[in-house]
């Protein structure tokens, strides 16, 4: 079987790891690793002993033209996405891009019309969705083990790291909004948003030299000024999503608390299924329960936990695998396309424009295809 070859962008904090998985994936060859900083390419070059013909570049614009590259992966900053994305797909490449897929809703839209257009798969490194403990949840909700849903909640906290391009809602709300979405099935059809600013007041962020190196044209530019609220950027955002069926999911997002929370709920009349990944050892649990009313009292009943087993695998070489498969197929991810990822990012704007007018219900509109 012939081996996809891959250039990577971006070798950083995540990056790394995809430059690991693509090395060790026998359907891909790693052709190029580029990142503007040279001693990050010496370490992955160490760490990972590259072969000689594995090119290392600190710019796109001098590996773009290799006939051997086949895909591309870009690991950089959000806001450089649209135009390595839209460049790679004009030159017939594959894509898989980190989340978000970018940071405007109408960018996303005419990337996914260019990957239909180019007959090129455009897939988003959700590695949520590819979670043994996400994939088990969602066989767990749609078994309906939990009774009639309620109501879902979930928390993401710690203490950093405080990006300079987003805010904490866009930084940290995506994990959990996707998971309840695929859990659920569906899209929410109103959201609500409001947050608190104590780090980072309303400036101009300027791009840096990462983002303008990777920008194949060349160009310096600006991320135009969109603070999340009228002060600045959001430390702290409480979310509500409503669903279709009127099932509320609730998160807590913060970076500025030393209390590291990665814990999701879905509440149901017959009990909790729960993902904690900071129980390492039990992520995936149902806490079981129900009323029993006598008279005017509700006596709980049927209260005991279950920890529920999950297949062992790292979700990061299940997105690669499944991305090389679509390229292999010429057939998009069912989990995570590049409409899945233009659908959270018209969600995540949509919470923005109410995290900016103070907490307001906004209405998510269906997005054309």
């Amino acid at each position: 079987m012939k081996e996809t070859g891959v250039a990577i962008l971006g070798a950083g904090r995540w990056g790394k790891h995809l430059v690991r998985n693509f090395l060790t994936h026998p359907d891909a060859c790693l052709v190029a690793v580029v990142d503007p900083y040279p001693e990050t390419l010496a370490v992955i070059k160490d760490k990972y002993n590259l072969a000689p013909e594995v090119r290392l570049a600190t710019d796109w614009e001098s590996i773009r033209d290799l006939p051997t590259i086949e895909a591309v992966v870009i690991a950089t900053p959000a806001v450089t996405h649209y135009t390595l994305i839209k460049d790679a797909l004009q030159q017939g490449k594959h894509v898989l891009a980190e989340k978000p897929l970018t940071l405007d809703v109408a960018e996303c839209l005419e990337l996914c019309h260019l990957a239909q257009e180019q007959q090129r798969q455009l897939m988003v490194d959700h590695t949520y969705l590819f979670h043994p403990a996400v994939k088990r949840a969602q066989e767990v909700v749609n078994s309906g083990c939990l009774g009639d849903l309620r109501y879902g909640y979930a928390a993401r906290t710690n203490l950093g790291p405080v990006r300079q391009d987003v805010d904490s809602l866009w930084d940290l709300a995506i994990h959990d909004i996707a998971i309840f979405n695929h859990c659920l099935g569906q899209p929410p059809v109103q959201v609500q948003a409001t947050g608190r600013v104590w780090l980072q007041f309303q400036k101009e962020f300027q791009v840096s030299n990462l983002r303008v190196t990777t920008n194949n044209l060349g160009q310096k530019s600006t991320l135009r000024e969109q603070p999340s609220t009228p002060q600045g950027l959001a430390d702290l955002v409480q979310v509500t999503l409503t669903y279709p069926t009127g099932f509320q999911a609730f998160i807590h997002l913060c970076w500025l608390n030393p209390d590291k929370q990665r814990r999701l709920g879905i509440v149901g009349t017959q009990g909790t299924l729960i993902f904690d990944e900071m129980v390492a050892q039990a992520p995936l649990t149902i806490q079981h329960g129900y009323f029993e009313q006598n008279g005017e009292y509700f006596i709980p009943a049927g209260q005991h936990r279950e920890v529920l087993d999950l297949e062992s695998f790292e979700p990061l070489y299940s997105v690669c695998d499944r991305f090389l498969n679509s390229v292999r197929f010429s057939q998009a991810s069912s989990i995570s396309s590049g409409w899945v990822g233009a659908q959270l990012v018209n969600i995540l704007s949509c919470l923005s424009q109410s995290l900016h007018q103070g907490g307001v219900p906004v209405t998510v509109p269906q997005l054309p295809k």
